[in-house]
């Protein structure tokens, strides 16, 4: 390929926006990607174009970052503690 050349992806196939925004995504894209139905994809916008990120749910076996797991660990003591809020209350401190 010559210098200066982006590299962009072949059209896959044509789809039509549905009546309730739905899209088909062509099987050979579904393929590609490795997904079925009920796979979650992240969708974006940029520069007219439109992105599917495909997603993964939390699953049981991830593990937690140090970070998070001392965050949880705060967490579980200032409830072990009795130092809790309603959520009402943390919305109002929020300004939700």
């Amino acid at each position: 390929m010559p210098t200066g050349t982006s590299q962009r992806a072949k059209p896959k196939g044509v789809s039509r926006i549905g009546q309730r925004r739905q899209v088909i995504i062509p099987q050979v894209v579904l393929d590609e990607l490795h997904l079925r139905q009920g796979d979650l994809v992240e969708v974006t916008a940029r520069a007219g174009r439109v992105s599917l990120t495909p997603k993964k749910a939390a699953d049981a076996n991830d593990e937690v970052t140090p970070a998070e797991a001392r965050k949880l660990r705060l967490g579980l003591k200032q409830l072990k503690a009795g130092k809790t809020r309603p959520w009402s209350q943390i919305k109002n401190e929020l300004g939700l």
